[in-house]
C-alpha cells in the first residue's frame, strides 16, 4: 500500500491527513483522523455535462456503525439504513461549505462521499469539512478552494474559547456557545451555531477566533495541494453571444426599466416564462439551458446592481425594513394543546404542538447518540401549495430537516427543564405559504405555540433571514432585512439569525459567493438584532407570557420520588407489578428514572390513582402514624391489620381495649376494617400496631366484653409469626 501522511497540531490535538491508494479510482480521497475520530472523503466528477438547469453536486455523509464500536439498529434489521438526521445535517454542513467554491456554469455531476470511520471524542462534521476540500483540492476537478472549518465553544460562566471541543465539553458541560465555521482567506462562507442567550459582540469575537484557527488549516491545506495536487481540468462558462445579448436587451431590459427595480414574486414567474417562450422562437439554435441560466445571469445583476447603487430592493421597501407581522396564538381547534400563527409577509406559518409523557420520548440510537431520549422536537413541513405549486406530498428531504432542525435548536434554549417541566413537547411547523424564509417564521410559530400550551419557557424567541448583495472587487456590500424569495434567490447570502431579546440562541448562514467578511457579519448582527426586537414587540403584543395552565386536553404528568433501592420494588418480577399498576388505574404511562424519579402520565384521574398507589407501595412508616385497614390473618395471639399494598401489622390481643378480653377473635373477625396506630418497629422490622392507641373507645362500641379476671392491660405472649418486610 502506497501513503504519504501530513499532520497540523490545532486545537490540543494532531490532525493527520493520509493520502493512499485505497480508493484510488476515486478522483480524489483523503483519509482524515483527529484524536480517535477519522472520516475517509472522496470525489469524483461525472464524464458528460448535466441537462439540468442547475449544478448537479451531491454530498452524502455515511456513518457506518462500526465506527462507534457498536451492532447498533433494530433487532430485525442491523444494517445502516436511511441517514440519520445528524448525518443528513453533517452533509448539508459540507454542502453548504463547498458548494459556492465550484465554478459558475458547471453542469457535470460531482459526488462527495464521507465515510464516518471512526467516532470517539470529537464530531466528524469539522473533519468532513476539511476532508472533503483536501479531497476535491488535489483532484482534477475544477474548484476554487481548498476552505477550512473549525469549531469554537464556550462553557457557561467562562469567557474563554475552547478550539474544537469535545463530545464531553459539549454536552457534559452545558456549552453556552457551539459555534462551526468555515471560511477561507480571512472570509466566513458557512456557519452553524446553537447558544444560549449569547451577545452578538461574544459571536463576532468567535467568528474571529475561528477565522485566525482556519487560516492555520488553510496554510496546511495549501502546502499539502502544492505537493499532491492533481492538475485541474479547464472550465470555461458559457459564451455570451451578441444574439442573446440584444435578444434580452430588447424582451426583459424594457420591462426591468418599467418596473423602477419593483419586481413583486408573481411577476418574475410569468416573466421568465414569456422570454423561454420568445427567446426559443428568436434563438433556436440556443439550447432551452443555456437562454434559462443567461435570464438568470441577467435578473441576478439587475437585482444587485438596484440595492448596490441605488439603496432599492425588489418590492420597494428599505434595506432594513420587515414586512407587515401577524401574531396569533391558539383559536386554531380546542384539540390542539397549543397552536401559533405567524405571519411576515407573504411567509405564514402554522406551528402546533402536542404534550406527552416521558414515554413519549424519541429513543436514538446512532452511532452520535447512543440510547438517548429527545424529548422536544420540532418537525417542520412545506407542502407544495405554499409556493403555489403542484408536487408530491409527504415524505422527508434534507431542505425540510434541516429548517426543523434549526428551528428547534433556536426554541431549546429557552425550555424549562425537566424538574419543572417533564413533558414531552412536539411541535408542528406547517408551511402555508412562501416568500422567504419560512425556517424563522417557524422559530416564531413554535414561540407561539410553546406559550400558548402553557410551557413556561424562560423568554420568547423570534428569528429573522438577512440577506446581502455584494461588489466583492468593488469591495461593496449592502445588508438586507427580511429578505424574500427572489433576493435569497438572487443575493449573495442568507444569514438566519434567532435570539430572545437577550441574546442568540442560533444563527445559520450560506453564501452563494466565495466568503464574507467579518466586517460585514457585524453589521449583519445589528440589523438583525433591530429586527428580532421588533418581531418579539409583535409576539408578546398577541401573548405576554405562557398561559398559567396546560391545556385540560393535554396528559396530566404527576412526580415521584423513591430510593433507588426501591425501583425493583415497583417494577416487580418481569414487570408485574407496574403493569397492574398501569391496568388498574388506567394510566397512560409510568416512567421510571436511574435515580429513582417516577414520572407517571394519564387523564381523567388516572394519574392521581397510580401516583397513590405508587406512594402507597413504597412510603416509608413512622411510629405514632394512623390508618385503617382490614383484617387480613388471624392468629391466637392477635391479628394482622393489613396498612399499605405490601405492608401489614400485628394488634396483639392486648392492643385491641384497655381492658383484657378472652381470646382475638372476641374482638375482630377477617375481613372487618379497624382503626389502627404504629406502635413500634422491633428491631427485626416487625410492625406492632394498636387499635386501642387509635381509638379507646372502639372495642366498648363494637360491644366487646371484658373477659373474666378483670384488669387493664396484661402481658404478651412473645409468639410471632414469621418476620414481616419492611419497606
Amino acid at each position: 500500500m502506497q501513503k504519504k501522511v501530513y499532520s497540523l497540531d490545532i486545537g490540543g490535538q494532531t490532525m493527520t491527513a493520509e493520502f493512499n491508494d485505497w480508493a484510488d479510482q476515486a478522483h480524489g480521497s483523503v483519509l482524515l483522523r483527529y484524536g480517535n475520530s477519522a472520516v475517509l472523503a472522496t470525489v469524483v466528477m461525472g464524464s458528460k455535462e448535466s441537462d439540468k438547469d442547475y449544478f448537479p453536486l451531491s454530498v452524502d455523509y455515511e456513518e457506518k456503525f462500526y465506527a462507534a464500536g457498536a451492532i447498533l439498529g433494530s433487532r430485525f434489521m442491523r444494517r445502516e439504513g436511511r441517514p440519520s438526521d445528524e448525518a443528513i445535517l453533517s452533509g448539508r454542513i459540507v454542502d453548504r461549505t463547498i458548494r459556492p467554491l465550484f465554478p459558475k456554469g458547471i453542469k457535470r455531476d460531482v459526488q462527495v462521499i464521507i465515510t464516518v470511520l471512526s467516532l470517539e471524542e470529537y464530531d466528524p462534521d469539522v473533519l468532513a469539512v476539511n476532508a472533503a476540500s483536501l479531497a476535491i483540492a488535489t483532484s482534477q476537478i475544477p474548484w476554487n478552494g481548498p476552505v477550512s472549518a473549525m469549531r469554537i465553544g464556550q462553557a457557561i460562566g467562562s469567557e474563554e474559547f475552547i478550539v474544537n471541543p469535545t463530545y464531553t465539553q459539549r454536552i457534559d458541560a452545558v456549552e453556552r456557545m457551539d459555534l462551526l465555521a468555515c471560511g477561507k482567506d480571512g472570509l466566513i462562507n458557512m456557519i452553524e451555531v446553537g447558544a444560549k442567550e449569547v451577545s452578538e459582540e461574544t459571536l463576532e469575537k468567535s467568528l474571529a477566533r475561528a477565522s485566525e484557527e482556519i487560516e492555520k488549516i488553510q496554510a496546511w491545506q495549501k502546502m499539502i495541494i502544492a505537493e499532491m495536487g492533481k492538475a485541474k481540468m479547464e472550465f470555461a462558462s458559457p459564451a455570451t453571444t451578441p444574439e442573446l445579448e440584444a435578444a434580452f436587451a430588447e424582451l426583459v431590459e424594457p420591462k426591468l426599466k418599467a418596473s423602477g427595480g419593483r419586481l413583486p414574486k408573481q411577476e418574475l414567474g410569468p416573466m421568465k416564462s414569456e422570454w423561454m417562450k420568445a427567446a426559443k422562437e428568436k434563438l433556436p439554435e440556443v439550447m432551452p439551458g443555456r437562454l434559462d441560466s443567461y435570464y438568470e445571469e441577467r435578473l441576478d445583476a439587475y437585482v444587485h446592481e438596484i440595492a448596490i447603487k441605488e439603496n432599492k430592493r425588489v418590492d420597494g421597501r428599505a434595506l432594513d425594513e420587515i414586512r407587515p407581522l401577524f401574531a396569533q396564538a391558539g383559536g386554531v381547534s380546542p384539540v390542539i394543546h397549543g397552536s401559533g400563527i405567524f405571519y411576515r409577509g407573504e411567509t405564514h406559518v402554522l406551528g402546533a404542538l402536542t404534550l406527552g409523557g416521558p414515554g413519549d420520548a424519541q429513543l436514538l440510537d446512532t452511532i452520535e447518540y447512543q440510547e438517548a431520549k429527545r424529548t422536544f422536537m420540532l418537525h417542520y413541513n412545506f407542502p407544495p401549495f405554499s409556493v403555489g405549486e403542484t408536487g408530491r406530498v409527504g415524505g422527508m428531504n434534507r431542505r425540510a430537516t434541516g429548517h426543523g432542525a434549526l428551528a428547534e435548536k433556536a426554541l431549546r434554549a429557552v425550555l424549562p427543564a425537566k424538574e419543572v417541566f417533564p413533558y414531552t413537547i412536539r411541535i408542528v411547523c406547517e408551511s402555508l405559504a412562501s416568500n422567504g424564509s419560512t425556517s424563522m417564521a417557524s422559530v416564531c410559530a413554535g414561540t407561539i405555540a410553546l406559550m400558548d400550551a402553557g410551557v413556561p419557557i424562560k423568554k420568547p424567541v423570534a428569528g429573522i433571514a438577512m440577506g446581502m448583495m455584494s461588489d466583492a472587487k468593488a469591495g461593496e456590500y449592502k445588508v438586507l432585512t427580511d429578505i424574500q424569495g427572489p433576493e435569497d434567490h438572487h443575493g449573495d447570502m442568507d444569514f438566519k439569525v434567532a435570539g430572545t431579546e437577550d441574546g442568540v440562541t442560533a444563527v445559520q448562514m450560506d453564501v452563494k459567493v466565495e466568503g464574507v467578511p467579518l466586517t460585514v457579519l457585524t453589521a449583519a448582527f445589528a440589523q438583525a438584532k433591530k429586527a428580532r426586537m421588533q418581531i418579539l414587540g409583535v409576539i408578546t403584543a398577541e401573548i405576554a407570557a405562557p398561559r398559567a395552565d396546560i391545556s385540560p386536553r393535554a396528559p396530566k404528568i404527576l412526580t415521584a420520588k423513591v430510593k433507588v433501592d426501591q425501583i425493583g420494588l415497583v417494577i416487580g418480577p418481569g414487570g408485574k407489578t407496574i403493569n397492574g399498576i398501569r391496568e388498574r388505574t388506567k394510566c397512560d404511562d409510568i416512567t421510571i428514572e436511574e435515580d429513582g424519579t417516577i414520572f407517571i402520565t394519564g387523564s381523567n384521574g388516572s394519574a392521581e390513582a397510580a401516583f397513590k398507589e405508587i406512594n402507597d407501595l413504597t412510603r416509608e412508616y413512622m411510629v405514632g402514624e394512623r390508618f385503617e385497614g382490614p383484617v387480613v390473618r388471624m392468629m391466637d395471639f392477635g391479628a394482622f391489620v393489613k396498612i399499605g399494598p405490601n405492608q401489614d401489622g400485628l394488634v396483639h390481643v392486648s392492643e385491641v381495649a384497655p381492658f383484657r378480653i378472652g381470646k382475638i377473635s372476641d374482638a375482630v373477625q377477617l375481613g372487618d376494617v379497624v382503626p389502627v396506630v404504629l406502635k413500634e418497629i422491633d428491631e427485626k422490622g416487625r410492625y406492632n400496631l394498636s387499635i386501642k392507641a387509635a381509638d379507646p373507645e372502639w372495642a366498648a362500641r363494637k360491644g366487646v366484653k371484658p373477659s373474666e379476671g378483670g384488669g387493664e392491660d396484661y402481658g404478651r405472649r412473645e409468639h410471632r409469626g414469621p418476620p414481616r418486610r419492611h419497606i
